[in-house]
């Protein structure tokens, strides 16, 4: 079958203008598999590891946020192009706008305070349950961590177990790793 990427365009283009894309997606390669990115009006909503389930991500966010989901990578431009300077090692903290409609209030507290970890520093689970005033709550910490629905760009990645072990990623480890070896410089 052929496309007609001129007539994919203009379609793309319509829905756009009448506003009937609400959740715009894209993917792209990266050092660490393929990402699919997904973004709203207000910003980017959703990165998943091609580890995850596409179904199910195309469900949760179709339930959660609208069925209205269309392959439409130029609103993504702008995120395709800081992932790609980071992931080249020239870009320390990211611009893009963020939605934070798939996260409840104690996890945005959460991943809030994670995104403000500088590049190529870490924290303990237990430093960020301090920062959001549960010292506690690292467990919770964790789990909310454990369901960033941005990561790389809500860099989970930099939170480690006290004394320094890696801890735990959605990803998988060597994820973490390759993404804490590439902020380490």
């Amino acid at each position: 079958m052929t496309v007609n990427h001129a007539l994919t365009d203009r379609f793309l283009e319509r829905a756009e203008a009448r506003g009937l894309v609400d959740v715009a997606v894209a993917t792209m390669d990266s050092p660490i598999g393929t990402l699919l990115l997904m973004a709203t009006p207000k910003g980017l909503v959703r990165i998943a590891f091609e580890s995850e389930n596409r179904d199910e991500v195309f469900g949760e966010v179709a339930e959660r946020l609208s069925p209205r989901i269309l392959d439409a990578p130029r609103r993504l431009d702008p995120v395709l192009r800081e992932l790609d300077r980071y992931f080249g090692g020239k870009l320390r903290d990211f611009d893009v706008p963020l939605d934070w409609s798939l996260t409840g209030a104690f996890a945005r507290k959460v991943l809030r305070r994670t995104a403000r970890i500088p590049y190529g520093s870490v924290a303990s689970y237990g430093e960020v349950a301090v920062g959001v005033g549960t010292p506690r709550g690292y467990r919770a910490v964790g789990n909310a961590l454990g369901s960033n629905p941005i990561p790389v760009v809500v860099p989970c990645h930099r939170v480690v177990r006290t004394g320094g072990a890696i801890g735990g990623y959605g990803g998988g480890l060597p994820r973490k790793r390759w993404l804490l070896d590439l902020e380490a410089g």
